[in-house]
């Protein structure tokens, strides 16, 4: 288990130095042979951070994994992926598209940009496999082994635009002993999941095994429309996943891995806009605000449905009896829709009737990205890594193509095509220097090309093309100073193709590019293990230079969309990790980080809100651009938005043994300092200082077969703003609501 304490600059060091026990471990404690005798012990975590496994401690880099109940927990009553937010260091997540499309954010990087071809600073990768865009980013979480946060720029091994790290999941695989689980959970708001996994061999010989998993999230509509009378309008959801597995291994040297996955979401809820919810000068929620309640005149209510599959298939064979050929070619399909009443209310100040508050036009629009088809394919060839050199390398493809449909209705819709074709070549050497000292260098040349043309447009769109080249690496060196703890330095660049934005197209603007943007980073830590194998402390401190950053001007008097290059960013700050075992039944996390970013462009100005009722906090002026005055802000020196100094959780396990089984009581905490929501400050648009906790109460029997426990949610029912609209009104959305309910689960084994 993990969490984090909200903090201020000047008392880190103290709060390291009196603590002495923070971890990158992430999975629950194991009780090993020792640990019946009275002596639990931290289980060994193992990563794949490098593209093979290792112990976390000997991987030179920052890195946290998650599994286990501390895993399970976060997605107990129905969340998504962006339920990892704040609960890893220097991880954050948020959308403005629902459960749909999530945006990550690692160190403050990311991209704010909503629209559904943007490029993120933050790959997701399952099983390997990058998952490119942002609905593909959202698959729904389930039988998932762990969960890993690389964190710093990760795009020599992983492809695919990765400046600011990746969120790597690596789902259960097929083993050729039978095993698997069912739960099922009833919770408040009509919220009904459950779960189902079943694995093992199908052949007598072992060569064959297989598994299957199988997802149901299910929550009913509770948001009273007041506007239409509508009572449960919105707010609900109904997602169905599944993922089918076979492993075929006829000898030792030889392994193939099929992988075919899908999933539905139907009578989704895009977000939930509320307009004026924020009064000019502050950014606390006013009467406005009702949780279950809104008042739109349009949108039908924001439906949002996504359909998904994809299959993946991976080939390994031993070449001799110190290397390996790897093969994993993989392709996704995803189409969705989203329809929001983006004004967050009904009329407007030239019709008879308006509300909540100032409506001064009304917005509505349906976004919809059809037909996505990614195509990759990664060839890699490895040693051993049993002697002390280890190397690797390989070829690494990449084709996307999909459409993006925009319709605001009152205009006919848009529809743009988007084109990406990227190709890679890597190579990775690591060397031991000595008994305690190793060395690894890694090296990536990338070629990437974009292109975007209209297929439907109310006005000519001159196809856009964009193209770049780069030359990544990544240098480290770790020290081992004993069995216990090992330090380690590393150097690091990444890379960001050039972008495209066309959804200006769709608002008769013409659409916007960025060129590239590159990395370089340096980072220093420590992984350690103490007091006999209960302590896990790991740390890092880090500074890292952007030149040419992509940021994405949103909102402002146009409603605009923009991309632009800063001339340079700058970023730095510290993540910490620990796990701790009071006793054999009680343990604890804590988990800190602090990103301190800032964007360094003297020159660089971005439009304010366009309703005129917001309080910019940065000096502006007045420019005046084809015919129209508007104000724009001075931004230099600003953090990167979405970009929280302070992320902190802390979660508590106490678990009290009897001669059946055991009960127990689990909790976690994140704390998320105050963040700006766009590049220009605002004393609304920003969510001060916010945290949610959950719980967990049970009983699970001696042989682990049978669990059954209470859970909450949110459970102080925080109204935490996530982010604003800010060229209609003072519109704002915020988390979700609190949720309780039970669940029950049954483990099987060698049945």
């Amino acid at each position: 288990m993990r969490g984090y304490m909200p903090t201020t600059s000047k008392m880190h060091g103290a709060l390291a130095a009196t603590l002495g026990i923070c971890t990158i471990g992430a999975t629950a404690f194991i009780v090993s042979d020792a640990a019946a005798q009275g002596n639990a012990i931290l289980e060994e975590i193992t990563v794949t951070a490098q593209r093979r496994e290792e112990r976390l401690r000997d991987v030179p880099m920052s890195v946290t994994a998650l599994s286990g109940e501390r895993l399970d927990a976060l997605f107990e009553g129905g969340e998504d992926i962006r339920a990892l937010a704040a609960r890893v260091p220097s991880l954050y997540a948020e959308s403005s598209n629902g459960r749909l499309a999530p945006r990550f954010y690692m160190r403050g990087l990311g991209n704010t940009d909503f629209d559904l071809a943007a490029s993120q600073s933050v790959s997701i990768v399952v099983d390997e496999v990058v998952q490119e865009n942002v609905i593909l980013k959202s698959f729904p979480i389930f039988d998932l082994d762990r969960i890993e946060v690389l964190r710093g720029p990760q795009g020599t091994l992983f492809g695919r635009n990765t400046p600011a790290g990746i969120v790597k999941l690596e789902t259960r695989k097929p083993t050729a002993e039978l095993d698997g689980y069912a739960l099922g959970t009833v919770g408040s708001a009509g919220t009904i999941n459950g779960e189902l996994a079943i694995g093992g061999p199908l052949n007598k010989s072992q060569s064959m095994m297989g598994r299957f998993s199988i997802l149901s999230q299910n929550r009913q509509d509770y948001i009273t429309n007041d506007f239409t009378g509508e009572n449960n309008a919105m707010g609900g959801f109904n997602e169905l996943a599944w993922r089918a597995q076979l492993l075929f291994e006829p000898n030792d040297d030889v392994s193939v891995l099929l992988n075919i996955h899908s999933r539905e979401l139907s009578g989704g809820t895009a977000s939930i806009f509320r307009a004026n919810i924020l009064t000019t000068g502050s950014n606390e929620l006013n009467a406005n605000f009702d949780r279950n309640t809104v008042f739109f005149d349009e949108g039908d209510n924001n439906p949002q449905e996504a359909d998904a599959i994809g299959t993946s298939l991976r080939l390994d064979f031993g070449l001799g009896e110190t290397v390996t050929l790897t093969s994993i070619t993989a392709f996704e399909n995803v189409d969705n829709r989203s329809l929001g009443d983006i004004d967050g209310g009904f009329g407007a100040s030239f019709l008879p009737i308006m509300g909540p508050g100032f409506i001064p036009f009304p917005s509505v629009t349906q976004d919809g990205l059809d037909n996505l088809d990614q195509f990759t394919q990664e060839f890699r060839l490895a040693s051993d890594g049993s002697s002390r050199l280890f190397w690797q390398t390989g070829l690494f493809l990449f084709d996307s193509t999909f459409e993006v449909t925009t319709n605001p209705f009152f205009v006919p819709a848009t529809t743009l095509q988007h084109d990406n074709e990227a190709w890679a070549a890597f190579g990775q050497v690591s060397y031991d220097i000595g008994d305690r000292t190793k060395i690894t260098a890694v090296l990536r040349y990338t070629d990437d090309e974009k292109r975007m043309r209209a297929l439907a447009a109310n006005q000519p769109v001159i196809p856009v093309q964009v193209q770049d080249d780069n030359v990544s690496w990544d240098l480290s060196l770790s020290y081992e100073i004993n069995d216990d703890m090992n330090v380690y330095g590393r150097l690091a660049s990444g890379f960001r193709a050039p972008s495209i934005q066309g959804r200006d197209v769709a608002f008769g603007a013409p659409p916007s590019t960025a060129t590239s943007e590159t990395i370089n980073s340096v980072e220093a830590g420590f992984k350690s293990t103490l007091a006999g194998n209960r302590l896990r402390l790991n740390g890092a401190v880090y500074y890292y230079e952007i030149n040419d950053p992509q940021l994405t001007a949103i909102g402002g008097t146009g409603n605009f969309v923009q991309l632009i290059n800063a001339d340079k960013g700058t970023g730095s700050g510290f993540d910490l990790d620990t796990e701790f075992l009071f006793t054999d039944n009680i343990s604890a996390t804590l988990g800190l980080s602090y990103n301190k970013t800032s964007i360094d462009d003297p020159n660089l100005r971005i439009p304010v809100c366009g309703s005129g009722q917001c309080t910019p906090l940065d000096p502006t002026q007045s420019i005046t651009s084809g015919g129209n005055t508007i104000t724009v802000a001075i931004v230099n020196g600003n953090s990167f938005p979405q970009a929280p100094e302070t992320i902190a959780n802390f979660t508590f396990r106490w678990g009290i043994p009897v001669s059946s089984g055991e009960w127990f009581f689990y909790t976690d905490w994140s704390y998320q300092s105050d963040t700006h929501f766009f590049l220009y400050e605002s004393a609304e648009y920003h969510s001060g200082d916010i945290y949610e906790g959950g719980l967990r109460a049970g009983f699970v029997t001696a042989d682990n077969r049978f669990e059954i426990a209470v859970f909450g949610r949110n459970i102080t029912d925080e109204q935490n703003l996530k982010g604003g609209i800010d060229f209609n009104n003072n519109t704002a959305f915020v988390n979700d609501r609190r949720i309780w309910g039970v669940t029950g689960r049954v483990n099987f084994a060698g049945m």
